[in-house]
C-alpha cells in the first residue's frame, strides 16, 4: 500500500472508487447511505486533505443539507465507523479513506507546515506495538499512528545551490 496524498495519482478514480465502495458496502449490509453521508464523503474524497467538522458543515449548509453541528457529526460518525473516513486526532479533522473496503491498519503522515495528510500502512508498527504491549501484559484495543513532519512539497532541497541561498553562483 503506497501512501496517497503526497504523490500524483488518478484522483477521479480515487473519488469514484470511494463512493462506489461505500454504496456497495451499505447495500450489502442494509445500511442507509443517506444523501448527507454521501455528500460528506464526496467532499472529503474531493478535497484529499483533512477537514474539520465545521469546515464540512459550512459546505453542507451552503448546499442545503442543514447547518446544525449534529448534521455533520452524525455523518462523520457513520463514515468513520464503517471505514470510509478516518479521524486525524492531531488535527481534530477527518479524511476520506483511500483504501475503502480493504482490511488495513492505516498510519497517517501529517505535514506540520501545510497540514497535508497521507495514509499509509501501519501493520508493521502495529505488530511491534502489540508485541511491546504484550510484554507489559497489556492488550491494545485501539491505536492511532500519526507522524508529523514535512511533506515533499514543504521540504527544502537537501543541498540547495547558491542561487536558492540568495548568493551569486560566481
Amino acid at each position: 500500500m503506497k501512501p496517497v496524498g503526497f504523490h500524483q495519482h488518478d484522483h477521479e478514480t480515487c473519488k469514484s472508487g470511494g463512493i462506489t465502495s461505500a454504496v456497495d458496502y451499505c447495500e450489502t449490509r442494509g445500511l442507509q447511505f443517506t444523501p448527507v453521508r454521501r455528500r460528506t464523503l464526496e467532499i472529503l474524497l474531493h478535497e484529499h486533505r483533512a477537514m474539520g467538522a465545521y469546515d464540512l458543515l459550512e459546505v453542507l449548509g451552503r448546499e442545503g443539507f442543514g447547518s446544525q453541528p449534529p448534521v455533520v457529526y452524525r455523518a462523520l460518525e457513520f463514515l468513520v465507523r464503517h471505514g470510509f473516513a478516518h479521524k486525524i486526532e492531531r488535527l481534530n479533522a477527518f479524511v476520506g479513506c483511500v483504501h475503502p473496503g480493504a482490511d488495513h491498519a492505516p498510519a497517517f503522515l501529517i505535514c506540520r507546515q501545510c497540514d497535508a495528510v497521507a495514509e499509509t500502512r501501519a501493520r508493521p508498527a502495529m505488530a511491534l506495538l502489540g508485541d511491546l504491549a504484550g510484554e507489559a501484559g497489556f492488550r491494545v484495543e485501539r491505536a492511532v499512528i500519526e507522524a508529523e513532519g514535512l511533506c515533499p512539497n514543504c521540504q527544502e532541497p537537501a543541498n540547495p545551490g547558491p542561487e536558492s541561498r540568495g548568493k551569486d553562483p560566481k
